[in-house]
Order: structure tokens, then C-alpha cells, then sequence
């Protein structure tokens, strides 16, 4: 095996700690960087640097390596015994660079469109990476319309010139009608771009939240209809939630439980069509510990009624 002394590319002793070698890595990766370094072999420092610090960030892998010795840089040597059973697939200098666990290619990307100048024209404009993310949405939301603000971590520039991650907020409109699943694109609000490229784009991917009362199947939502039993069997009038407010339906005598009753244009709307139907599932609730008198009276219409308990099961179901 040739070694490679990744110490001496970051240029730290070998008992550097943790926030030495990323100090290190930081200040080098910024030197070398090959859209803001003129040293011809920046690149290529640039990857050495990189390579040494996704070893030595790594506590396992830093172990590991620290376990083959010192040797100089190029150096034919001869692992210790055992060590290629145990790390021979370990994938030291993975070549991806990282800054505190975030992709440089990205982070670098925003320095680079702010000092590229002359440069920039010599590489070529590049274009910024895109970005997409999850954003929750209610029912509410997307019944009538609304605005909603997205905070995401995005690669930042500091003062100091460093890429670094920072919050930013952006307020983005839900149109009304919208869908669970539907991509939403924010133009030129994604990576920057390289050397005067413009700007990637930022997509919004709307995810709908569960909700307490509807379940929606399409444009049409559903809701459970609790009745007492003698207003299944009477008929009655009572209040049922919509998403547009409390709307009166009428509950026709005889109403058994399971039964669908429909609220036309009561459901989702749709961006260019018929809004949904909202429909109520009866279910017939009855009391779990009936009074004396309750008991009393139940018997009584059970005497008076004409009607047989219903079947509840055919012959082929035995």
C-alpha cells in the first residue's frame, strides 16, 4: 500500500484534536477551493484536503487509520497484522468535501457567484443547485386559500467569507384548490449559481395533514355522524361541520346506522372545476350504562314495536 499522510495535508500534529482539524480543514478548503484559489494545483489540494479531513473528522475511521503508523507521504508500507480483515473496505478519503457535515459543492457555490468577476467567464456560468422540501398543510389551508412561511437551513456566506448554514424564511401562497402532493416552484430561491449562473429553484412539496373530523378521498371528504336512536328512527334536524361553517341537515326518519347522506358542493374545492361533496356516515350511538328508566322504556318499545330483530346472518354464513 502507498500511505497518505493526512495529517500533514491538513497540516496538524497527530494528537490534534477534533476542532483543530476541522480549523484546519475549514481555513484550507477555503485556500484551495478551485473556484476561489489561483494556485494551478488548487484542485488537487483541494481533494487532498478533503480526502485527509472525511478520515480524520471520523472518529472511527481517524482510529482506524491511526492504527497504520506514521510513514512518509508516497511510502510502500505493510499494514499491521490484522488490520486489512478489519478496515480493508474502510472507505478512507471517501473525495466527497464537507463543511460540518454539509456538501461544499453547494455551500461553495454562493462564494463562488459572488467572486468569480473575470473568472467566471473563463470556467463558464454554472447553474446553482435545486432544492425541495416538505411543507404540512391543513385542509383549512387548501379549502380557502392561504399564505404559509417555510424555514429552511440554506447555505449561507459569513462575514468572514466561510459558507456556513443559516435559516431563512420564505412565505410562500397556497392556492386554493391545491392537492396533496402537489409541487410548488419558487424561481431563482435555491443554490446559487456558479461564476454568474443563475440561481436554482426552490420546490414546495405539499404534504396534507391528517384531520380530526373529514377524511378526503379526492375532492370529496367524509365525516362520521353520531345519532341518538330516536333520532335515527324519527327523524330529526342537527348541525354538521363543514370547512365553509355549521350547515343544518335533515336526517330522515327510519335512518340506519351506516347510512351515506350527502352535502352537495360541501367537500374540496377544485381549481378549475365542480368543488367536492361532503358526506355524513351515520353511526347510532347508544348509552353504555342505561338508567333504571332508560332500561324501563327500552323494554316498553320493545313490547310495542312491530318490528323483528333483523337478521343477522344467511344460512350460507353458518
Amino acid at each position: 500500500m502507498k500511505f497518505k499522510d493526512y495529517y500533514k495535508a491538513l497540516g496538524v500534529a497527530r494528537d490534534a484534536s477534533d476542532a483543530d482539524i476541522k480549523k484546519a480543514y475549514r481555513k484550507l478548503a477555503h485556500k484551495y477551493h478551485p473556484d476561489v484559489s489561483k494556485d494551478p494545483a488548487g484542485e488537487e489540494k483541494f481533494k487532498d484536503v478533503a480526502e485527509a479531513y472525511a478520515t480524520l473528522k471520523d472518529a472511527e475511521k481517524r482510529a482506524a487509520y491511526d492504527q497504520l503508523g506514521a510513514h512518509r507521504s508516497g511510502e510502500n508500507f505493510t499494514p499491521p497484522r490484522g488490520w486489512q480483515q478489519s478496515y480493508g473496505q474502510q472507505p478512507f478519503g471517501d473525495g466527497d468535501a464537507h463543511f460540518e457535515d454539509v456538501d461544499l459543492s453547494d455551500l461553495f457555490a454562493a462564494f463562488a457567484s459572488r467572486e468569480g468577476g473575470a473568472r467566471g467567464h473563463a470556467r463558464g456560468a454554472r447553474p446553482g443547485p435545486d432544492y425541495e422540501v416538505s411543507a404540512a398543510v391543513t385542509l383549512e389551508q387548501i379549502h380557502a386559500g392561504a399564505e404559509i412561511d417555510i424555514a429552511l437551513d440554506m447555505p449561507q456566506i459569513g462575514d468572514d467569507g466561510m459558507p456556513h448554514r443559516a435559516e431563512k424564511t420564505f412565505r410562500v401562497k397556497i392556492p386554493k384548490g391545491a392537492v396533496d402532493g402537489q409541487r410548488m416552484r419558487l424561481t431563482g430561491k435555491g443554490g446559487a449559481g456558479r461564476n454568474g449562473g443563475n440561481n436554482g429553484d426552490l420546490y414546495i412539496v405539499l404534504a396534507l395533514q391528517p384531520h380530526p373530523l373529514y377524511r378526503p378521498s379526492g375532492r370529496d371528504l367524509y365525516i362520521d355522524l353520531p345519532l341518538a336512536p330516536w333520532e335515527a328512527v324519527l327523524g330529526a334536524s342537527v348541525e354538521v361541520p363543514t370547512l365553509a361553517g355549521i350547515v343544518e341537515m335533515n336526517i330522515p326518519a327510519g335512518t340506519s346506522a351506516g347510512r351515506k347522506l350527502r352535502l352537495a358542493k360541501r367537500g374540496l374545492p377544485s381549481a378549475k372545476g365542480e368543488p367536492g361533496d361532503l358526506y355524513a356516515i351515520v353511526r347510532i350511538e347508544v348509552p353504555d350504562s342505561p338508567s333504571p328508566r332508560e332500561r324501563e322504556l327500552y323494554g316498553e318499545l320493545k313490547k310495542a314495536s312491530s318490528s323483528q330483530p333483523p337478521a343477522r346472518w344467511t344460512d350460507g354464513g353458518r
